[in-house]
């Protein structure tokens, strides 16, 4: 599609956005954090542009404007009027609930343009992020929500001297929902290894220099969980792999007796393992620092390496993505 459109997200969903054409969402709506940002465009020549363009207020008030998001919301019924109007009963006329008028037409609009295959990642902090969960939940249903991501976005620090009296605040939340369950686009990522795991498990060297541990080939539960029986070097028991299977590893030489052991292990070989598959936590994701060659001067601007591991995750080269 290669079109990048400026203005009301809103409106620009409703007019220019067909219905289950987009494969993956990332959206990074402003906080409740009462700053207004000035987006600074670099220069080819990497000098900044004299224009500033004023990308958004992020300050939500209780007005006219979040009244009629609201009442639009709430006419058009359903689980999600049923929420809003709980949230109202809640929150009352706050800033809160301003914010919640805002995102709630919006959210509507991205599950209609996703595809069934469709994935959504809304990036929110602390102070919203339960109640967008329990939004989210009115609009996709909560089969549809798969995890809730950490991400560390700040490095240890302490207001303390300034007076507070809680833990350091340093990670935002990022809700990942999908249109169907089941059906949306999947690619695990990894990162390397942890040393000291390698070091504490991948303990054993074969005679060609290849490190590996020893794993157990008992099958849990036994027959309870339907492990087929048989003997296996000598040693009977219930196992993980059918015979066949097991057969062809001892051939292949991965199934051996290991020294001072008394039942059959696999051998599991670290060069055969794409690494530590990604979990809900992001920790190894750091933030834009002032020195940074992304930078453009954003307050709230997302490493590039964050969007790269949604974007990997989530979609297939060629299809459409949207960036809000």
């Amino acid at each position: 599609m290669n079109s990048l459109y400026y203005g009301d997200n809103l409106d620009v969903l409703r007019r220019h956005i067909k219905d289950e054409s987009v494969d993956l969402v990332y959206l990074d709506p402003p906080f409740n954090s009462a700053q207004d940002y000035n987006v600074l465009f670099a220069e080819k020549n990497g000098s900044r542009s004299a224009a500033q363009i004023r990308a958004f207020e992020d300050t939500w008030q209780w007005d006219s404007s979040s009244a009629a998001a609201y009442q639009e919301v709430v006419e058009n019924g359903g689980k999600v009027s049923e929420a809003m109007q709980a949230f109202r009963l809640f929150l009352g006329q706050t800033d809160m609930m301003a914010y919640l008028a805002m995102m709630a037409p919006r959210l509507v609009e991205l599950r209609r343009v996703l595809k069934p295959t469709g994935s959504i990642y809304l990036h929110c902090d602390p102070t919203a992020s339960h109640y967008l969960k329990a939004l989210l939940d009115a609009i996709f249903l909560p089969t549809n929500y798969v995890n809730e991501i950490v991400w560390k976005r700040t490095t240890a620090h302490s207001d303390a001297k300034q007076g507070s009296k809680h833990y350091g605040r340093l990670h935002d939340i990022i809700l990942y929902v999908v249109r169907n369950a089941g059906q949306q686009t999947w690619k695990p990522q990894y990162v390397s290894h942890d040393p000291e795991y390698v070091a504490s498990h991948y303990t054993q060297e074969d005679k060609d220099g290849r490190c590996f541990r020893w794993d157990n080939l008992t099958g849990p539960g036994g027959a309870a969980k339907g492990n087929p029986y048989y003997k296996v070097l000598g040693v009977a028991g219930y196992w993980r792999f059918s015979r066949e299977n097991m057969d062809r590893l001892i051939a292949e030489g991965r199934v051996a007796i290991p020294p001072n052991g008394e039942k059959p292990a696999l051998k599991r070989y670290l060069d055969e393992h794409a690494g530590t598959p990604v979990g809900d936590v992001w920790i190894d994701l750091p933030p834009i620092n002032s020195q940074a060659k992304e930078r453009l001067g954003y307050p709230t601007q997302k490493p590039e390496s964050l969007l790269e591991r949604i974007i990997l995750s989530s979609s297939n080269e060629g299809d459409t993505k949207r960036a809000r």
